[in-house]
């Protein structure tokens, strides 16, 4: 039977085994992205992030964050995640990501998305990204004030493509159902909206129902 001392010395031995086969469950990916971050005192900090994984995600951020500080972060593309500070280095720091089964596979649909943006020609992400729904329209809120219908063409997983008489401002920030978006072209019938946050298949469908290719 091994004493107190020999246990301690055999777990402080695997701790690193343990601590690199964590990071191999979850594959990290290199991926800069523009954001924002919530520390646990309220205050709010650009961020840039740096890599990211379903687990954790580093990032590059002036605030000066504590380990085991709770952290809220949002970056375009990806929307919110939250965790806590497992690590700190010069200029950034490193976090958990707490979420559930669900986010977790939204969140590697999102991450799976982005490294394909990248890797594979426009038109070809266009081809297998995009479908136009059978029958859709919905409600383009321009502001608090505004509203107007609109009758989507086709939808991908990062954005839609309107025809409406509305002409909201490029960059502007829209509604589009429940769906943030920013309006990125003007076009003869309409306008093109980026979703804020990436939407996975069934998201799609849910707010347009079936479509075809």
């Amino acid at each position: 039977m091994q004493s107190p001392a020999a246990r301690i010395a055999h777990l402080a031995a695997s701790a690193p085994a343990c601590l690199a086969a964590e990071r191999r469950r979850h594959r990290r990916v290199e991926i800069t992205l523009l954001g924002r971050i919530m520390r646990a005192t309220k205050q709010e900090y650009p961020a840039k992030l740096i890599d990211i994984s379903v687990g954790g995600a580093a990032m590059m951020s002036a605030a000066a964050v504590e380990i085991g500080e709770r952290i809220v972060a949002y970056f375009d593309h990806l929307g919110g995640i939250e965790g806590s500070v497992v690590r700190t280095f010069d200029g950034g720091f490193a976090m958990t990501i707490s979420a559930s089964r669900h986010k977790r596979e939204k969140l590697a649909a999102q991450l799976t998305w982005l490294i394909n943006r990248d890797a594979l020609p426009a038109s070809l992400g266009r081809r297998h990204e995009r479908y136009t729904p059978e029958s859709c329209t919905a409600a383009l809120r321009i502001d608090a004030e505004t509203l107007a219908e609109a009758r989507v063409r086709d939808v991908s997983v990062s954005g839609a493509l309107l025809e409406t008489e509305a002409r909201p401002a490029l960059g502007s920030e829209v509604m589009l159902g429940k769906l943030r978006c920013r309006v990125v072209r003007h076009h003869a019938k309409g306008i093109a909206v980026e979703f804020k946050d990436v939407q996975g298949s069934e998201s799609l469908r849910r707010h347009f129902g079936r479509g075809h290719a």
